[in-house]
């Protein structure tokens, strides 16, 4: 593999990570009095649509297989939007990014108790070093339900993360993120006439463009996985954290603190440290031979 390959994928998810941050800043922009579920459900449609020229890619004999756990993650997607949506509009950029990054701490933490997975020493201490870098970054003064809602998002995708080992191997990438969208809609529309709210179509271009930039993250994602290996490229995710203390800083004039720039040196700094220990144990093997 050569370098210019490694470098290329990790440019692409420099790129990929900046077009995430520019999701969650039309995001943010929706305010914090925002129809969220109706936001959501527009998001979703928006996403479904975009996506329907795939659906000629999808076998359709193993369309519905796997169904039950399709739904599964289909709905704790949503429930993640949902959280992500309310941690936005509430929390500086900054600051609900760097709790969004507890997500692969949390997926140690849960593959431990889901497939009796073991902790080595330094998995260990990243989990209790990235939660203390919440406790950090969010400062027990400032808790309150909106900041609940970061976490949630967080483990929500560690949930979904999880849950990728359960999806049928007869579907494609395509596929998956295709049954994602389509199976969370009727829940996700369901929700928004509960909220009560008069319908707000002006909402529709926010939800598009989160939607088109966060869909474009996938595929730079899945281009950059695809022909790299993971430990050797995973790195460049933690971009989107710095993309996120720039924009708000710019954009919101938020302005980190010292207690942030802690907690978020609690949380991906360990992580870093983990992925390059990871990727030394990768590759000692073949080194060797």
């Amino acid at each position: 593999m050569s370098g210019r390959t490694v470098h290329g994928a990790i440019l692409l998810l420099v790129i990929g990570n900046l077009l995430a941050m520019f999701s969650d800043i039309v995001v943010k922009l929706q305010g914090a009095d925002v129809a969220v579920f109706q936001f959501v459900f527009l998001r979703l449609l928006v996403s479904v649509v975009l996506l329907l020229p795939l659906f000629a890619f999808i076998d359709r004999r193993v369309l519905l297989i796997g169904s039950g756990v399709h739904l599964l993650r289909a709905h704790i997607g949503m429930a993640a939007i949902v959280c992500m949506v309310i941690a936005l509009t509430n929390l500086p950029l900054a600051t609900a990014n760097a709790v969004f990054y507890v997500a692969p701490i949390l997926i140690m933490l849960l593959a431990v108790l889901v497939y009796g997975e073991r902790l080595s020493g330094l998995s260990l201490l990243t989990v209790i070093s990235g939660f203390a870098g919440v406790l950090l970054a969010l400062r027990p003064v400032e808790f309150s339900w909106t900041a609940f809602t970061a976490l949630g998002s967080a483990f929500a995708l560690a949930v979904n993360a999880l849950l990728v080992k359960k999806l049928p191997r007869e579907h494609s990438p395509a596929h998956n993120l295709f049954l994602a969208q389509v199976y969370a809609l009727p829940a996700a529309l369901a929700l928004a006439l509960w909220e009560g709210k008069a319908w707000d179509f002006s909402l529709l271009a926010g939800a598009t463009g989160s939607s088109v930039f966060i869909l474009c993250y996938h595929l730079t994602v899945l281009i950059a996985y695809r022909h790299v290996d993971a430990n050797r490229i995973t790195g460049a995710e933690y971009t989107g954290l710095i993309w996120a203390v720039l924009f708000g800083w710019w954009w919101f004039n938020e302005v980190p603190d010292l207690w942030f720039a802690a907690g978020t040196a609690l949380i991906t700094g360990p992580l870093l440290l983990h992925g390059m220990v990871e990727r030394r144990r990768r590759m000692a093997p073949s080194a060797a031979g």
